[in-house]
């Protein structure tokens, strides 16, 4: 992360302290972070509510807060806050049922799709590894929170996701995601066809001719 990027963490994070509120880098960014590449999205998740966030950030996007997500612009960087939360059932292949605000990051990273992109860090630089997450990092593995299978079922876009890491990072699969990846690759024709393409398109931009290989070695 650039000087500049940490002075915008810094920066935001100390108005969330001042608050009485923390905030943490989570899912690529903080992955790139401590990979030490360069930070393209900046996904941070916080205690305090959109409710309580409207207070000291009024000018910020709320259009998603009902799921917990803010939309903050700093300059011309956008800022992804999502409130830590836990989440009921899915019921549509790619939305939970409900979702709860809590206060625990501990709580929250159950809802996460990989281990890598599960690792919290806070205002002070102190990491929360909840998972396996710093091992599979160090390791170049893409892992599933619990059960792969389960996870694809409730949202098949995940499958494209991980080949997206897997492109990105030139990481190998675990065993267990990638047979869930062969077994749940049909769930795909589940979702909305744009929702596919805008996923799809995030992944061919990085490597188009290794993204292609994968999509047909796993028959999706």
């Amino acid at each position: 992360m650039s000087k500049s990027n940490l002075m915008l963490f810094d920066n935001i994070a100390t108005l969330f302290n001042k608050h009485g509120f923390r905030l943490f880098m989570v899912g690529g960014t903080s992955r790139d972070f401590l990979l030490e590449r360069e930070i393209m999205d900046f996904d941070f998740a916080t205690d305090a509510t959109p409710e309580e966030m409207k207070v000291f950030l009024p000018d910020a996007n709320y259009r998603f807060s009902e799921f917990g997500t803010v939309s903050v612009k700093v300059g011309t960087t956008t800022l992804e806050i999502t409130t830590l939360r836990t989440e009921g059932e899915y019921t549509d292949y790619r939305h939970p049922g409900s979702i709860t605000f809590v206060k625990d990051p501990a709580l929250d990273y159950v809802r996460r799709d990989f281990t890598v992109n599960a690792i919290y860090i806070d205002e002070k630089y102190c990491v929360h590894d909840y998972a396996t997450g710093l091992v599979d990092l160090n390791e170049g593995v893409i892992k599933m929170i619990g059960d792969p299978n389960l996870r694809f079922k409730e949202d098949p876009l995940r499958i494209i996701r991980a080949l997206r890491f897997k492109v990105k990072l030139g990481f190998r699969f675990d065993v267990e995601l990638e047979e869930a990846i062969h077994r749940n690759a049909h769930l795909i024709s589940n979702l909305n066809p744009q929702k596919v393409l805008a996923e799809k398109a995030k992944v061919l931009k990085i490597n188009r001719q290794l993204f292609e290989k994968l999509y047909m070695k796993y028959k999706l």
